[in-house]
C-alpha cells in the first residue's frame, strides 16, 4: 500500500505574495486554484506565526471566483450559511457540508452524463433527485441532533400550526422551482451557443 503524498506547503508573507515550498516559486491564487481543480492538496502557513491559514486562503479563492462572475454559490445560500454562525447547530454544518459534497462529487459523473445527452429535462431530473436527497439527509441528520424539535426549523416557534407550516414547505417548493427554471434557462442558453 503506498503511503499518502504529503500536501505541498504554501507560505504567505507579509506583503501578499505566497511561496510554494514544492516548487520553489511564488505563486497566485489562481495557482492554488488550478492546484485544487488538479487535486493537488496543499497547506497553507503564514510565514511569520507559523500558523494555518489554509481555511481563509480557500475562502479567499473563492471569493475571487465569485467577483469573477462564476456564481457557483446562490444568494439563498450564503445568506443561510450566515445565519448558522452562533447557532447551536453551527457544529453540525461542516459534517453535513462534507457528507452532501462528497455525495455530488459520486454523482457527479452521472449527472454530466444525462447534461451532456439532453440538456433537458432529464438533467433537471438529475439535479432535482440530487437537492432531494441531500435535503432528506439534512431533515434525518436534524431530527438526530434536535430529538425533541423534530421538524421544526431552528429559531421557529413551538406552537406552529399545520397550516403555518404546510405554508412554508410550499414556499419552500416554489423556491426550489424557482431555482430549477433558472437552471433550465441556463442550460437552454448553452445549448443554444452550442
Amino acid at each position: 500500500m503506498a503511503a499518502e503524498k504529503e500536501p505541498t506547503t504554501i507560505k504567505k508573507y507579509a506583503n501578499r505574495r505566497l511561496y510554494n515550498t514544492g516548487t520553489s516559486t511564488y505563486v497566485t491564487l489562481e495557482d492554488l486554484a488550478d492546484m485544487v481543480k488538479e487535486g493537488e492538496d496543499f497547506v497553507v502557513y503564514d510565514a511569520k506565526t507559523s500558523e494555518d491559514i489554509t481555511r481563509s486562503v480557500l475562502t479567499q479563492i473563492i471569493f475571487e471566483q465569485e467577483n469573477k462572475g462564476q456564481n457557483l454559490l446562490p444568494i439563498t445560500f450564503l445568506r443561510q450559511l450566515i445565519r448558522f454562525y452562533g447557532d447551536s447547530i453551527q457544529n453540525l454544518i461542516p459534517t453535513y457540508l462534507d457528507f452532501s459534497i462528497d455525495s455530488f462529487v459520486r454523482e457527479q459523473e452521472k449527472m454530466r452524463s444525462q447534461m451532456a445527452n439532453a440538456f433537458g429535462p432529464s438533467a433537471l431530473d438529475a439535479i432535482g433527485d440530487q437537492v432531494r436527497r441531500n435535503t432528506e439527509m439534512f431533515e434525518q441528520a436534524m431530527r438526530m441532533f434536535l430529538p425533541f424539535g423534530a421538524g421544526r426549523e431552528a429559531g421557529a416557534p413551538a406552537n406552529r400550526t399545520e397550516g403555518e407550516t404546510e405554508t412554508k414547505e410550499k414556499t419552500d417548493i416554489e423556491t426550489l422551482r424557482r431555482q430549477l427554471d433558472e437552471v433550465q434557462k441556463r442550460l437552454d442558453k448553452l445549448s443554444d451557443k452550442s
